[in-house]
């Protein structure tokens, strides 16, 4: 930390039960019992009007986590690495992940340990785990640099990428959303689903309720239920963002 160079000001817009962006620069650290060697940023929670939480992680060489994070039993977890490298011990399985790989950790199965040999840029989100009767949901670990983009619902210059099985044993999914400058949605959403996105590249115009928000890399997004909402890709650079949805269940009373 040092002293500021110009007069204190922010991007960030915080909304409490509807949307929030904060900007990476804005970011503060947390004690997490455990971690050690990280900056450890708690983007969303159920403070914010969030049903799950969020952690944007950026790790020392070294930066470790030796006591597990989502470890609470009925919490299942995603582990996505933006950059660097991270050994990620889940599921009684031992993994390293590089920039673009991730793993899926089903709830009751211990939490994710992980440990970085370089320095690196991290982001774990936890929810709590719907089940449903005669299903359950399975570890998953993959690269989104080894999977294809497909176009979505039929535009030529907007991309996704799943990143988890299209199962009703999973309660969410992961996507990765890219577009195209001047790529966009092709209508304005306003849905149940709520959305955590942490924008990995370029630069967008995003709608939420009525207001025009620009958007950039390293930002992170939060959209609850039934916010209006809907982006434009501008600048010279495809803007892609990895964000979760809940999904595949009944809506309880």
């Amino acid at each position: 930390m040092s002293y500021p160079n110009d007069l204190l000001s922010t991007r960030a817009i915080v909304k409490p039960g509807l949307y929030a962006i904060l900007p990476r620069g804005g970011l503060v650290n947390n004690v997490i019992p455990g971690v050690a060697g990280c900056k450890v940023s708690i983007v969303a929670s159920p403070k914010l009007g969030a049903s799950f939480v969020q952690y944007a992680i950026e790790a020392e060489a070294g930066g470790t986590a030796v006591e597990p994070l989502a470890a609470e039993p009925e919490a299942e977890s995603f582990f996505y690495c933006i950059e660097g490298r991270a050994v990620v011990e889940a599921g009684g399985a031992e993994k390293t992940l590089t920039a673009g790989g991730y793993l899926y950790l089903p709830a009751n199965q211990g939490g994710i340990r992980f440990n970085c040999p370089d320095a690196s840029r991290l982001l774990l989100y936890k929810q709590k785990y719907v089940p449903l009767a005669g299903k359950q949901p399975h570890l998953v670990v993959g690269n989104v640099n080894e999977m294809p983009f497909q176009e979505y619902e039929g535009m030529k210059n907007v991309f996704i990428k799943d990143l988890l099985p299209k199962d009703t044993a999973f309660d969410m999914n992961m996507h990765i959303l890219s577009f195209e400058p001047g790529g966009c949605h092709s209508f304005v959403e306003t849905h149940v689903q709520e959305h955590g996105a942490y924008i990995l590249s370029g630069e967008g115009m995003y709608i939420m309720e009525q207001e025009w928000i620009p958007i950039r890399k390293d930002d992170f997004m939060w959209f609850g239920p039934y916010v209006p909402q809907a982006c434009y890709g501008v600048g010279r650079e495809p803007f892609a963002y990895i964000y979760s949805k809940d999904c595949n269940r009944d809506v309880t009373i």
